[in-house]
């Protein structure tokens, strides 16, 4: 959690790049106030997530993305978990037993992985941090992977 004084400090945009080479590269990495944040370009939106995956600290810049149940997901490159790109949800696959015909539908566990806002602005990038005062599961993994800016003088 955030302390109030900061919160106002950590809403503030920060560039992470130019829109042509990350539209190009279609995703990159950034450290946001410390945060590891991967920004992925994808059918022509930007979406900008916690680089670490919230089941077990998987690295999201390292995934692809699948079209799933109509939304685009990454899928961790460690566990296959998938989080849609845009809320953060986990989804999963379940069947009812009971159903005569048992046939597998997506489900959601919930907005788990943290979501951060994207902007461009005259061809630069910018991602704000999301409220850091809601916790999500990819929280843990954010602050085990944090990096320290260093203090410019």
């Amino acid at each position: 959690m955030v302390k109030p004084s900061k919160r106002k400090e950590m809403s503030s945009p920060i560039y992470v790049g130019r829109e042509d080479d990350i539209k190009k590269l279609q995703r990159t990495t950034a450290t946001v106030h410390g945060r590891q944040v991967v920004i992925f370009y994808h059918g022509g939106h930007f979406y900008a997530l916690d680089c670490r995956c919230y089941h077990a600290g998987g690295p999201l810049h390292l995934g692809e993305i699948e079209e799933i149940n109509g939304q685009s997901c990454i899928i961790c490159p460690w566990h296959k978990y998938k989080i849609t790109l845009n809320t953060g949800e986990g989804l999963y696959q379940a069947i009812n037993p009971k159903e005569p015909s048992a046939v597998p539908k997506w489900k959601s566990k919930g907005e788990k992985q943290r979501t951060h806002r994207v902007t461009v602005d005259n061809g630069n990038v910018y991602v704000t941090l999301s409220d850091l005062m809601e916790y999500k599961e990819s929280d843990y993994y954010a602050e085990k992977y944090k990096t320290e800016k260093i203090a410019e003088k």
